[in-house]
């Protein structure tokens, strides 16, 4: 995705249309159709800058990567810088179902599916869109909005590769698929889009891993992920990811998640790194039964800037929703969180509530946090809150006062506070993986 610094030019038609001559001949036309439509919207409505006054937008800048002079990236193999970056970003203890992707694209030689059930499909989205044409074209780009979020007009028109993945009526996966996503090194600033589809069929099964990091000694670079998950009715989906990207790294991150009847989703999504992240999480009650507990933690200092919207839309009556976000900021950085629950007209005994909490370590950091809820409707049950504050000086003083040493009594403090998201991932490993990233980032802080 060329962008000439000099002119101040940002993404255009011609540019997306370069990066489309690249994908193969082989494609089916609906892929084909799919891509010019979205490249044609994202000419219409572009990236979110500050001189579009977008509400949604408000509080992060997305001017760097607009105008960020971005390349394309190419299909690059991994050496051994690389497996060191994978095994850092590589959480969930050991799996024989993992697909790598090095700077958007799928690496064979690193991947694993094993011994699958019968009839579960795990597979990288370019493979799939030829060989499960029907299935990805009924799915694909069903819930991502291309007509209003430039960044997934943007993905659409460049999809190219990702991963599909399909779970049976009533088959049940025990062990994580892990989906991991490497970026960076290529000597240039470089531009990356990946796609995840999740199809979980009737009273299906499955827990599935998202991570991204950085190849060593990156440069700048952009990663755009949409994802996209579709639980029929009776599904269980449980769904992580985490985020390590280098201070060089832009990731922006819409997931779209559609809930069949008695349904249900959860997702703990952590976020340790990056220079500029935004992430998009929107979650569709489609019938009544479904239910989604949403929980996400961030840790950003010095110039980090991390922003989470987390929009959560009851259509259907008898639905139920929880979410938690905490963080913790140091430094100069900085935190965003809009969380919006909607209630339909109509929508009746929803119980939906609602929490963000922020500690912190700095008199020059800043947490904006906007709560709020849209009901149309009588007879719910809803109710949020939103909290920003420093570290409790009188539980300081007793743990010093017990001989406590002031670090160990602040990382004490601060991993207590984040330990209400932790305990909720129920994958051990993953949950004891997430607490030692945690308490490293910690130290680090204390140290310096």
């Amino acid at each position: 995705m060329s962008i000439n610094r000099n002119a101040s030019k940002e993404i255009s038609l011609s540019d997306i249309q370069a990066v489309q001559e690249r994908f193969s001949d082989t494609n089916p036309h609906w892929i084909r159709e799919l891509r010019e439509a979205a490249a044609v919207k994202f000419q219409k409505i572009g990236l979110p800058t500050a001189r579009h006054g977008n509400e949604e937008w408000k509080y992060t800048d997305v001017g760097p990567i607009a105008k960020g002079g971005f390349q394309p990236a190419v299909a690059e193999v991994i050496d051994d810088s690389g497996s060191d970056a994978l095994n850092s970003i590589d959480l969930g203890g050991p799996s024989a179902i993992q697909l790598v992707f090095v700077n958007g694209h799928y690496s064979s030689e690193l991947s694993s599916v094993g011994n699958l059930p019968s009839g579960v499909m795990v597979m990288n989205l370019a493979d799939a869109v030829v060989l499960e044409s029907d299935l990805v074209r009924d799915n694909l780009s069903r819930y991502a909005d291309c007509d209003s979020n430039g960044f997934t007009a943007l993905n659409t028109a460049c999809t190219d590769d990702g991963a599909f993945l399909y779970i049976p009526e009533s088959t049940s996966i025990d062990e994580p698929i892990k989906l991991l996503f490497l970026t960076g090194a290529q000597g240039a600033d470089i531009f990356v889009n990946t796609r995840v589809l999740i199809v979980a069929d009737v009273n299906s099964k499955v827990s599935v891993v998202e991570s991204f990091g950085c190849l060593s000694d990156s440069g700048r670079y952009f990663s755009n992920n949409v994802t996209e998950i579709r639980l029929a009715d009776g599904a269980n989906v449980n769904y992580s990811k985490i985020q390590q990207h280098s201070d060089n790294g832009y990731h922006v991150s819409t997931t779209e998640v559609a809930l069949g009847r008695d349904s249900r989703f959860s997702s703990v999504n952590v976020d340790l790194g990056g220079k500029l992240v935004r992430n998009n999480l929107n979650v569709l009650t489609e019938d009544e039964g479904s239910t989604c507990n949403l929980n996400g933690l961030y840790m950003v200092n010095g110039n980090q800037h991390v922003d989470n919207q987390v929009i959560i839309d009851h259509a259907k009556p008898y639905t139920e929703s929880r979410e938690l976000y905490k963080g913790i900021l140091d430094g100069k950085s900085r935190s965003v969180f809009h969380g919006s629950i909607i209630v339909r007209e109509g929508a009746v005994k929803v119980n939906a509530s609602q929490v963000d909490k922020n500690l912190l370590l700095s008199n020059e950091a800043e947490a904006d946090t906007k709560p709020a809820f849209w009901v149309y409707c009588d007879d719910v049950k809803c109710g949020h809150g939103a909290a920003c504050g420093q570290i409790d000086e009188n539980s300081l003083f007793y743990l010093r006062s017990r001989g406590i040493d002031e670090k160990v009594a602040m990382s004490m403090l601060t991993r207590a506070f984040l330990s209400e998201v932790v305990d909720t991932v129920t994958n051990e490993a993953l949950r004891v993986q997430i607490s030692g990233l945690i308490e490293t980032k910690l130290d680090n802080w204390l140290d310096a």
